[in-house]
């Protein structure tokens, strides 16, 4: 059980993964049509997937049924199709923060927000129209007024879709959401944040793979790029924003918000830029005043002011007024390093700086978070505590552990010679010693542990059993067996022929001459090619049948009148008879079918009947005693045969191509009977 808890627990973990990954893979979102094409879309699917044809014998209820499904088809495959749409946006109450903001900011919240309560409205407004027209197409009373409920139906859903403008506005927001970059918020990430034309992208470049658009002038960066980099085997993701200016927020633009989205919801270290050069084309007061203006948003994050362009001008170059505004922001800032993009001075430094206190940041966080929840739970729970009875209890080591810990604090060696299993392991080599079992055995003597284990069978010892001597009295015997088989053989050296008498040698040459009968006739049954016949129906002697009819009543001068009538017949065909072991009365039989053969059997079958069999070892009607049945035989012999025949015309040489997909059967529309044949 626990380890299908585990596995169940491991399942959930993953799937939450999973979704939380799929809830910001905007890519997957599916392409949607403009409102004419999906019109189109709809109609088209409903004309190929449902029924087109009606015949004149179709009941009303048929007909009903008719238009019935394709008012249900259309109907369902737009509420699909809507259901799709609403599903594959992401729920800005479901969502990060983050990506909830961004969405607002680019796409304006309360817009995107209507057009999908838009999408949901005529989705709902669709199903009750395919509803009411069903309920109305269940009482129609002929196919005219069925026909006019459906196109009436039909055309109400593609009106309401027609005037779906929403549809447009949101394929415009998923082309724009595919092209935003993949932001884990839960990732450790840092930020890189400052006025225009400061130096964020070429650092960006820098200290990742990214490629992002470098220029001389201020708002060349436009929106987020994302790149990462690697600090002791971790993985960190670096921001570029696009440059902030100093105004209110409510004065700020789409492209500068973006910045403030990410800095206020995102957890992540702040690198604020200072351009101490002044080439951004910014003064270092309006610089000094932006970073006083920001600094709620840097609240519960490791935040650190980067000089850039260090190689143009460094704090110390700069007038001490403005050298001690640098220096105010400096203080409130976690760490201060001086680099430069472009002369690759102090840039893997300040990386390194920033990933470690990012690191050890978050680790506080954790720790804090956990004493808090651990202090919330122990608020719930009741320690009991023993109470104190007054009575002073000693620790109680053994001595030899005394004389041991002693010894090492001296510095001595400890005098333990006990030879361990690992030592004769070793000794003796991996996998040729095993410990044995008995060797651990708290018995009064040691010696005992080397006895053998009795074992027992029902209920006794097996070694009251074992006779010492049995070795000895089993090679006793085989010796005595020896010897009598020896005695054996000498005694069957004699010739047993000259000492039998006249009437058993007699008897001898009749069971040999008897053997090598049966062993012919045993040969020449197995080379006939034909299957064994019951006793029933095989062959039977005149006399066999005279006697068996007797018994059963039949007088004698019966049959010997029968015997004469029989004699008449040619030599030839009672040959023929004998042959195909037929009796009398099967030879009546066949000469009363052949007198009224012309009225009871056609052509053919009489032809069959009277043809004169050529001489064969295998009889072709063999235990068939009926002539209809022999007929019968004939009959399906033919029918069988027919198969092998025309395959046997078939050769290495005829190159024929099936047609595996038959034109008939494949093109057309379907109808209302089964689909066995597609």
């Amino acid at each position: 059980k626990n380890n299908n808890n585990n596995k169940k627990k491991k399942t959930n973990i993953l799937k939450i993964i999973l979704k939380k990954k799929k809830m910001y893979d905007f890519k997957s979102i599916s392409p949607i049509p403009p409102p004419k094409e999906m019109v189109d879309i709809v109609l088209s699917k409903t004309q190929r997937k449902t029924p087109t044809e009606i015949h004149p014998q179709y009941a009303i209820h048929r007909l009903r049924a008719f238009y019935m499904r394709k008012v249900k088809f259309t109907q369902q495959t737009i509420h699909d199709k809507l259901t799709k749409i609403i599903e594959d946006f992401p729920r800005l109450d479901d969502i990060h923060p983050f990506y909830a903001q961004l969405i607002s900011v680019l796409y304006d919240k309360d817009h995107y927000k209507l057009a999908l309560g838009q999408i949901n409205l005529c989705r709902n407004y669709i199903d009750s129209i395919g509803r009411d027209y069903v309920r109305l197409l269940k009482y129609a009373d002929s196919q005219y007024r069925c026909k006019r409920l459906k196109v009436a139906a039909l055309g109400r859903m593609a009106t309401k879709i027609r005037r779906l403008n929403s549809l447009n506005y949101l394929e415009q927001v998923r082309q724009h959401l595919g092209r935003l970059p993949s932001i884990d918020p839960t990732q450790r990430t840092l930020i890189l944040c400052g006025y225009p034309n400061v130096g964020k992208s070429s650092l960006m470049n820098k200290v990742t793979r990214a490629h992002v658009d470098v220029q001389s002038y201020p708002f060349t960066t436009k929106s987020l790029f994302v790149g990462h980099l690697e600090h002791k085997a971790l993985v960190y993701q670096v921001i570029d924003t696009p440059g902030v200016l100093d105004k209110p927020l409510e004065e700020r633009n789409i492209i500068e918000m973006q910045s403030i989205t990410a800095l206020a919801h995102l957890r992540c270290a702040v690198c604020y830029l200072f351009d101490l050069s002044e080439t951004c084309g910014f003064s270092i007061e309006q610089q000094v005043k932006l970073f006083q203006n920001m600094v709620p948003l840097f609240t519960s994050k490791p935040t650190f002011v980067i000089l850039s362009k260090a190689d143009l001008k460094k704090l110390e170059d700069i007038e001490p007024e403005r050298a001690e505004l640098v220096k105010e922001c400096m203080q409130k800032a976690t760490g201060t390093i001086a680099i430069s993009s472009k002369a690759d001075v102090a840039v893997d430094e300040a990386m390194n700086m920033v990933c470690d206190s990012l690191l050890q940041h978050r680790v506080e966080k954790k720790l804090q978070f956990t004493s808090e929840k651990t202090n919330s739970l122990l608020s719930r729970v009741n320690v009991a505590y023993p109470e104190d009875d007054g009575i002073q209890r000693d620790r109680n080591i053994p001595k030899v552990v005394q004389e041991r810990l002693s010894r090492q604090e001296n510095g001595m060696e400890d005098d333990d010679d006990r030879e361990l299993e690992i030592d004769i392991e070793r000794r003796e080599g991996y996998g040729q010693y095993v410990t044995p079992s008995q060797k651990f055995f708290l018995l009064e003597n040691d010696e005992w542990k080397s006895d053998n284990i009795p074992e027992f069978l029902d209920g006794k010892n097996i070694a009251d059993f074992v006779d010492p001597d049995i070795l000895q009295k089993l090679e006793e015997l085989e010796q005595e067996e020896a010897e009598r088989l020896r005695e054996k053989e000498e005694h069957l050296q004699l010739n047993p022929i000259e000492t039998l008498t006249a009437q058993e040698k007699a008897d001898l040459a009749d069971i040999e001459g008897e053997k090598r009968k049966a062993a012919i006739l045993s040969k020449i049954n197995r080379s006939q090619n034909r299957a064994a016949l019951p006793r029933k129906y095989r062959a039977k002697s005149f006399k066999e049948i005279q006697e068996r009819l007797m018994e059963r009543g039949m007088l004698k001068e019966d049959l010997e009148t029968s015997r004469s009538k029989s004699v008449v017949r040619s030599r030839e065909d009672i040959a023929e008879d004998r042959v195909k072991g037929r009796s009398i009365s099967q030879v009546r039989q066949l000469e009363e079918l052949e007198a009224r053969s012309s009225s009871v059997l056609d052509k053919r079958h009489a032809s069959l009947a009277n043809r004169k069999r050529s001489r064969s070892n295998v009889d072709r009607f063999a235990g068939i005693q009926s002539p209809f049945k022999q007929i019968e035989a004939v009959r399906t012999s033919y029918q069988k045969q027919r198969k092998f025949a025309r395959m046997g015309k078939h050769g290495i040489t005829d190159n024929t191509i099936p047609d595996l997909n038959p034109k008939h059967l494949i093109v057309g529309k379907m109808g209302l009977g089964t689909r066995n044949k597609r």
